[in-house]
This record gives structure tokens, C-alpha cells and sequence, in this order.
């Protein structure tokens, strides 16, 4: 194959598999700006310190040690290998060999070296997380919520990481057996290409030599076949990223720069019920000057019974979990045998939110599948086990909050469907006659504070 075919392949590849991620990236936007408006750009410069902090500085995934150790060696590790990714693109479109090495010299194979080091470590933590899920087999990975795709999802994310390095590793150690060959023999098999200076290889990858064949030609196709399978399996990668939790990889940048930045425990007033109060209180109010709803227009429901009731900030927490289960590990009801997960909360409005979508793409809109989040996808129960201490919010590691769609999801069930426990019927009672909890008149309130 010469090599302008060989480079018009590449960038075919190149430019399909970006097409079809930003077909996929327009997809989630989409179902994500199907939720209701929601501000959340006031205190910018909180907004990049929490991100830098939380998503850059991994500072929420440190509170679990050995997990969070692991995490930062392939976060740290994948964002600089891309440096390398970044010159085999440009090699595969221009047809150089190891462009780079032009400009930094005799620093280039050092800081392969490094790459190396870096992709070596990312090797040992995804097999230490694979040992984690499936001999360990530590309790959170798995729940009832994990069996099926979110497991074998979250093993074929590091099986293929697994092989990307190890690519990565035989493509540079044939690469660097060839550039350790003589001109006269490289010449000879008309690979003078990698004549590059560069002498003795690099220095993990090269542990990998016993295994490579010695002659210029054969070693040429092991690296150019583990160069193609290296990019090409990257490419794969990238568009596998949205359909798999692993989409977190992107999201969580965004996801928490947007953080509620407000003290955890307080929560939002519904501006309808708001309005009724403030009328109920203003004894000087007019309850009918309020404007009239548009002909047409459907009044807005309190609290939210589908993905479309949620607003776009819990619509891109969905899309951002990572289903590590944190969040499900600190909730003090899962705890204790109940229902309720927080993962599975937020799984369940990715599924239902993605299940929207496929709708809409297939018949508009306007259509209605006759589904919804609450009752289809998440039951009462699991929402009446939430204590709302907010342990699930404190624990993610991406500053996701499964407490609002909760706490939504019970005001839909309260204030339109009348669907409270029992329990809580008589306190709302007691609060509507007595103005209190307790079932006593309201004028004998403050007997508690006069002395026997």
C-alpha cells in the first residue's frame, strides 16, 4: 500500500469517526436541553475553582485512597498520552514518521520514555480495577441496579484499555528495534522512513522484544499493524464513549462548573406555590391580578413526574454518573436493606431520558409512549426510603445530585397525584388546622414554654 493511499484511508477513518461523534455529542445535547431552564451562571469564579477542584484536581475521589489513587494514574496518564495520539494523527494525515522528533531531538526519546511510564501505569490500574470487580468483588459493583450492561460495560471499558496500551507498547517496540537498524539494512527493505537517529528504542516498551521478530520487514508490519489498531481502536473508543457511562470522561468538566453552589439541605421554592403563599399572606393582594394563562398554554405541574418535568443541569447529571456507586455505598437507607439507590436513580433517568429521545427521532416531538420516570421507571417506595440527608450528593465524585430528582419526583406524587404516606397525610393536616405538626389547637402552641 503507498503511502498517499495509506494517508487518504486514514483520513477517511478520521473524518468519519468524528462525524459520527458529533452526531452522538448532538444527540445528548439534545435530550439534555429537553429539561426546564435553569440559571446556574451566577459566581463564575466559584464555578471554576469547584471544576478545577473537583473535575481537574479529582479532590471528591481521593476520599477512597486506593480507588482514587488508581483513578488519578489513568486520568493523568490518558491526558498526556494524547500528546503521542496527537502525533500519530498527524503522522497517518501527512505520512511522517514520528514528527515530533524533528523538533525536540535527542529529548524525544525521553520524553517517550515517559509516555510509556505513564501508559505502564495506566496498564497496572486497570487491572487492579478489574481484580476490584470481579474477584473482590466489592459489594457496590454489585447491586441489583448493576447486573447485565453496567457491568459488562464498565469491564469492557478496561479489557480495551488494557489493549489500547498494550498497542501502544508493541508499536513502539518494533518501532524502536527498526530505528536501532543499520541505514544499509533498513535501506535495503526500503524503510528508509525510519531512519530517525533515534538508538536502542525506548526503554518499557523494549521489555517487549523477545516477543517481535528480528527482520526489518516483519517487525514493519507488527508496527504498522499495531499503529493502525492503536488509532483506529482510539477512534472506536471516542464514539463507544456515549453510549457507555464512560461519557463522564467529558461531562464531568461541564458538570461541575454548573454545581448547585448553594449549602447542601436547601431547597428550591416551587414559583407557583411561591405566588399562592404570597397572595395567601398579603391581606392587600388582589388574587385576581395575576395575568391569565395564554390560550392554549398547559399550566406547569409542581414537581416532576417525567425526564421532560426535570430541568437540563438533572438531565446532564444522568448523562455525567459514572455508576460507581458511591453515592448508593453512603446512603444510609440502601444501608439498611430498603429500596432506594441514588445510582439507580440516576440510571433510571438516563435510561428513561434516552428512551425519550429514540421516541422523538421516531415519531416527533409531540408523541407520547404513555411512559413515564415515576411509576415505570422508579417506584414510591424507593422514593419514600430517602431520608434526604444528602450523603449520596456529598459522596459523588462529580458533584451529581440525585436528592433533587427525589425530591421532585415525591412533590409530583404529593401535590398532583395526593400520594403521600399515611404518616405524613395527618402531619400535613395537622400543619393546614393547626399550623403545627402536632395535633393540638393552635392556640396552645407555646404552652410548653410556661413552668409546672
Amino acid at each position: 500500500m503507498s503511502i498517499g493511499v495509506s494517508n487518504a484511508i486514514f483520513a477517511l477513518v478520521l473524518i468519519g469517526a468524528s462525524v459520527l461523534f458529533y452526531r452522538n455529542l448532538s444527540r445528548i445535547r439534545r435530550n439534555i436541553l429537553l429539561g426546564r431552564d435553569l440559571d446556574r451562571t451566577d459566581n463564575k469564579p466559584e464555578r471554576w475553582k469547584t471544576m478545577a477542584r473537583v473535575a481537574l484536581g479529582q479532590s471528591k475521589m481521593v476520599t477512597r485512597p486506593i480507588a482514587g489513587f488508581m483513578h488519578i494514574l489513568i486520568y493523568v496518564g490518558f491526558v498526556i498520552i494524547n500528546i503521542e495520539v496527537l502525533e500519530i494523527v498527524l503522522d497517518g494525515l501527512f505520512g511522517a514518521h514520528r514528527v515530533f522528533s524533528g523538533f525536540l531531538g535527542s529529548a524525544y526519546q525521553s520524553f517517550i520514555n515517559f509516555f510509556e511510564f505513564l501508559g505502564v501505569l495506566v496498564l497496572f490500574s486497570c487491572i487492579v480495577f478489574l481484580l476490584r470487580r470481579n474477584v473482590q468483588r466489592l459489594a457496590r459493583f454489585h447491586k441489583p441496579e448493576m447486573k447485565g450492561w453496567p457491568t459488562s460495560d464498565a469491564n469492557y471499558i478496561l479489557i480495551f484499555e488494557i489493549i489500547l496500551m498494550f498497542a501502544l507498547l508493541f508499536m513502539n517496540a518494533s518501532d524502536g528495534l527498526l530505528m536501532s537498524m543499520s541505514v544499509a539494512d533498513l535501506s535495503s527493505a526500503g524503510l528508509d522512513k525510519y531512519n530517525t537517529g533515534i538508538n536502542g528504542g525506548f526503554f518499557f516498551s523494549s521489555f517487549l522484544n523477545p516477543l517481535l521478530p528480528s527482520d526489518a520487514a516483519s517487525l514493519q508490519m507488527v508496527e504498522r499493524g499495531a499503529w493502525w489498531f492503536h488509532i483506529v481502536g482510539i477512534l472506536g473508543f471516542m464514539n463507544y464513549l456515549p453510549y457507555s457511562k464512560h461519557f463522564h470522561i467529558l461531562l464531568a468538566f461541564p458538570n461541575t462548573w454548573y454545581s448547585n453552589l448553594k449549602e447542601k439541605g436547601s431547597f428550591n421554592n416551587l414559583e407557583s406555590v411561591k405566588k399562592e403563599v404570597e397572595l395567601m399572606m398579603d391581606p392587600t393582594a388582589d388574587p385576581f391580578s395575576a395575568p391569565a394563562p395564554a390560550e392554549g398554554e398547559v399550566p406547569q405541574s409542581f414537581g416532576a413526574k417525567d425526564v421532560k418535568d426535570l430541568s437540563w443541569k438533572q438531565l446532564m447529571d444522568s448523562y455525567s454518573c459514572t455508576e460507581c456507586g458511591r453515592c448508593t455505598s453512603e446512603c444510609p437507607a440502601n444501608q439498611t436493606g430498603k429500596l432506594l439507590s441514588p445510582r439507580k436513580i440516576m440510571m433510571d433517568t438516563r435510561d428513561r431520558l434516552e428512551e425519550v429521545g429514540k421516541c422523538i427521532d421516531k415519531n416527533g416531538a409531540d408523541h407520547d409512549d404513555g411512559k413515564s420516570l415515576l411509576h415505570d421507571y422508579i417506584t414510591p417506595e424507593e422514593l419514600w426510603a430517602c431520608t434526604t440527608c444528602n450523603a449520596c450528593v456529598e459522596a459523588c465524585p462529580v458533584n451529581i445530585d440525585p436528592l433533587s430528582i427525589i425530591v421532585d419526583l415525591r412533590r409530583f406524587m404529593v401535590m398532583e397525584e395526593s400520594a403521600a404516606p399515611a404518616e405524613l397525610n395527618g402531619m400535613f393536616t395537622n400543619i393546614e388546622n393547626n399550623a403545627a405538626p402536632w395535633q393540638f389547637a393552635q392556640a396552645d402552641r407555646l404552652n410548653w414554654v410556661e413552668e409546672d
